[in-house]
């Protein structure tokens, strides 16, 4: 299994990617939650253009990402959104670092505030780990349980 090791991460505007790196992540995307999780969604939401985007390449090939959200555009609180990795390295703890470093980013642009996240239910413990809380119901979104959290 690979190792999380020699990852080169890179935080980026929507402006300042390249079309190659654009186009990267959205396959990555696209891999992860649509053809894995068989969930045709509206991934081009226009919030994109409005986030930071927070990668991790292993051999130049995207194996992790987030998108990070500033405060007022999907909550009143900053949000970490599309976190996902690449089958490949699931179990070796690089989705842990790709978390806290989104977390961190959260912190260094946005300052010390509560952070809102829209989990898939079955990550609920993951995000608990990093003090995370549940607020609210489970519902449904695109057809996968998902709950509310919140890192006071």
């Amino acid at each position: 299994m690979p190792s999380s090791e020699n990852i080169l991460w890179s935080l980026k505007s929507f402006h300042n990617l390249s079309s190659n790196e654009l186009y990267d992540l959205l396959q990555m995307r696209q891999q992860v939650f649509v053809v894995e999780q068989t969930c045709p969604y509206r991934d081009m939401d226009g919030i994109d253009q409005l986030s930071l985007h927070l990668t991790g390449r292993k051999n130049n090939i995207v194996v992790a990402y987030s998108r990070i959200i500033p405060p007022g555009i999907l909550y009143p609180e900053p949000s970490i959104g599309r976190v996902a990795t690449h089958m490949q390295v699931r179990g070796t703890g690089i989705g842990r670092q790709l978390f806290q470093r989104s977390m961190d980013e959260c912190v260094r642009f946005f300052g010390h505030q509560p952070v809102k996240i829209m989990a898939q239910s079955y990550l609920k413990n993951f995000y608990e780990s990093f003090g995370f809380q549940m607020q609210g119901e489970p519902f449904l979104e695109d057809n996968i349980p998902h709950i509310y959290m919140i890192c006071p």
